[in-house]
């Protein structure tokens, strides 16, 4: 059934990139709750993740650098009834575009937002990002790096996220779990996926030999305390899974007390509107 996803455009990640399961993952996803491709819309920023949309056969909309969360929340409103996605980089979404990030989570609009966080611009042939490890040598840290990485977990806690969960993409199997609930909470769901670059920076055996599934510790995602606490471990060991849910009013929930309708119902006169440009 995912294969009705998926379009015949020829991939052109490095192999063994960490897209690759997110892509099957999000396609394992559509087809397991079932969605109609054009009731899906899926936005993408810039880096390699972007060619995503390429190989989605639902609505795409490739973007500028740091503004998935903008267009993706202006599309949601504009026509609530759609399933909408947005993809980013960790460079994309943590750099020049963490500023949309705590607005969206604070307005708790109904999108889920997919950040492929490898650690490095993997796009610009791997230059450090605000998650790289500190002191790691790249391409625009020779010497390594002189900052602390960022937290992305964390983050979207503390600013009010209604969901916040991390994945690892060397496992298809519960990504597609965590992809299905994100799009199926009605809020504003942010997933932090574990996507080596196998090129530039390959976690993939570093990740194995520490990722452990929250669910499988019987971790209550209910309470934001313990949320916090799972959240600053890493190291030894690095939880994957949900680690917050809640349950609250979505932007939309809020903006229907108005009483005006969705732009995609409203009636548009199409005269009126190209009259100034006759």
């Amino acid at each position: 059934m995912s294969g009705r996803y998926g379009t015949s455009r020829k991939i052109v990640w490095c192999p063994g990139c960490g897209n690759f399961a997110i892509l099957t993952a999000f396609k394992n996803a559509l087809a397991n709750l079932g969605l109609k491709p054009e009731k899906v819309v899926a936005v993408s920023g810039i880096g390699c993740h972007g060619r995503i949309t390429d190989y989605l056969n639902v609505n795409g909309f490739h973007t500028i650098h740091g503004r998935v969360l903008p267009l993706a929340t202006g599309i949601k409103l504009a026509n609530p009834e759609l399933v909408v996605v947005g993809f980013a980089g960790d460079g994309d979404a943590y750099a020049i575009g963490i500023g949309h990030l705590p607005h969206a989570a604070r307005r708790n609009v109904d999108i889920t937002y997919i950040v492929h966080d490898n650690m490095v611009f993997g796009l610009t042939t791997g230059q450090f990002t605000p998650t790289t490890p500190y002191g790691m040598r790249t391409r625009s840290s020779p010497r390594g790096t002189y900052e602390e990485p960022i937290n992305p977990i964390l983050f979207a806690l503390s600013i009010g996220a209604s969901f916040v969960a991390r994945g690892f993409a060397g496992d298809v199997k519960h990504l597609t779990y965590l992809i299905e609930e994100a799009i199926k909470h009605r809020g504003f769901a942010f997933i932090d996926v574990l996507q080596p670059c196998v090129t530039f920076y390959n976690t993939y055996a570093y990740y194995r030999q520490r990722v452990y599934k929250l669910e499988d510790e019987g971790h209550d995602y209910t309470s934001s305390e313990e949320a916090l606490r799972k959240a600053r471990e890493w190291g030894d060991k690095i939880p994957i899974g949900i680690f917050y849910k809640a349950s609250k009013p979505t932007f939309s929930d809020r903006k229907l007390k108005d009483k005006d309708p969705p732009v995609h119902v409203k009636p548009v006169n199409i005269a009126k509107l190209y009259k100034p440009f006759m």
